[in-house]
């Protein structure tokens, strides 16, 4: 199985084809109505695409910074 190249974008079906894993699956997390993956479906997809899994399926991180506490220092006026 070989990548079809950098320029040539996989379809849902050559990529179902290329890595084993249902073509309804991938639908389903592309579309975002399934959110997980099987491990041996995540480590196929990842290993057909030529990437690592972590940026395939590792949460997003949060925009927004979180923030425990919030020290308001007095200012001063002179």
């Amino acid at each position: 199985m070989q990548n079809p190249g950098p320029l040539v974008p996989f379809t849902i079906r050559s990529l179902a084809e290329a890595s084993g894993v249902k073509r309804g699956t991938i639908e389903r997390l592309l579309n975002g109505t399934q959110r997980t993956a099987d491990v041996d479906d995540a480590i196929a997809l990842a290993e057909t695409l030529g990437v690592s899994i972590n940026p395939l399926f590792a949460p997003p991180s949060s925009p927004k910074s979180i923030r425990t506490s919030r020290l308001d220092t007095p200012t001063s006026e002179e």
